[in-house]
């Protein structure tokens, strides 16, 4: 399957599960999108989709608590992850979501790429990186967008994009780092193409 078989704007939305024993068929390929609860995965996930409303955002951070599957294709998904961290919600609530978001990640066949959100002012707090640890030492290819780059000026947004690669480049795994905007559309075009190979290259394999 070529990359210009796979298009995000095609996406609909599946099924949102509360865990993955819920969840579509474990065939075909799933990149999985996971940040913190304010971390604007919402928002970034109807950009690089090209939708207004794919992904519900909200003003109140936390407000993914399921596991949001949208389909690209008959064989191909992009899964929204409930977000960690920052939500304010019962204690009981929190380690629910933790538990479905790690056992999708250790359990599920299907997942061939990981889209690690961290706002761009705040990177690599203990969660996010405990996460990109996990996925490096699982050998899943991990692109970590740093969201609302808009807030910065560039030559800032740039320093942190290299503070960020440079930090995790002891970990000697396949991670990609870029600035991302989904209000300025910054590096929605890098990022889509990267998450496009993703789910064709998996295909042919």
């Amino acid at each position: 399957m070529s990359n210009a078989a796979v298009h995000l704007s095609k996406a609909t939305f599946t099924i949102s599960a509360p865990d993955i024993r819920r969840l579509p068929e474990d065939t075909g390929i799933e990149v999985a999108f996971a940040g913190r609860s304010n971390a604007g995965k919402s928002s970034a996930l109807n950009t690089l989709t090209n939708q207004k409303s794919l992904a519900r955002t909200s003003k109140t951070p936390g407000r993914t608590q399921l596991i949001n599957v949208f389909e690209v294709s008959d064989t191909q998904r992009l899964v929204d992850l409930p977000g960690y961290g920052f939500a304010k919600v019962p204690l009981e609530m929190k380690k629910k979501w933790q538990k479905a978001l790690g056992e999708y990640l250790e359990k599920r066949d299907s997942l061939k790429g990981l889209v690690v959100l961290m706002d761009i002012r705040h990177p690599l707090k203990d969660l996010d990186r405990n996460l990109i640890e996990w996925a490096a030492e699982s050998n899943l290819p991990v692109l970590a967008l740093l969201t609302k780059s808009d807030k910065l000026s560039q030559g800032k947004a740039s320093a942190e994009v290299l503070k960020v690669k440079k930090n995790l480049a002891p970990l000697n795994a396949d991670i990609k780092v870029q600035a991302f905007s989904s209000l300025k559309r910054t590096g929605a075009e890098q990022a889509n193409k990267i998450i496009c190979d993703w789910l064709s290259t998996s295909a042919s394999e």
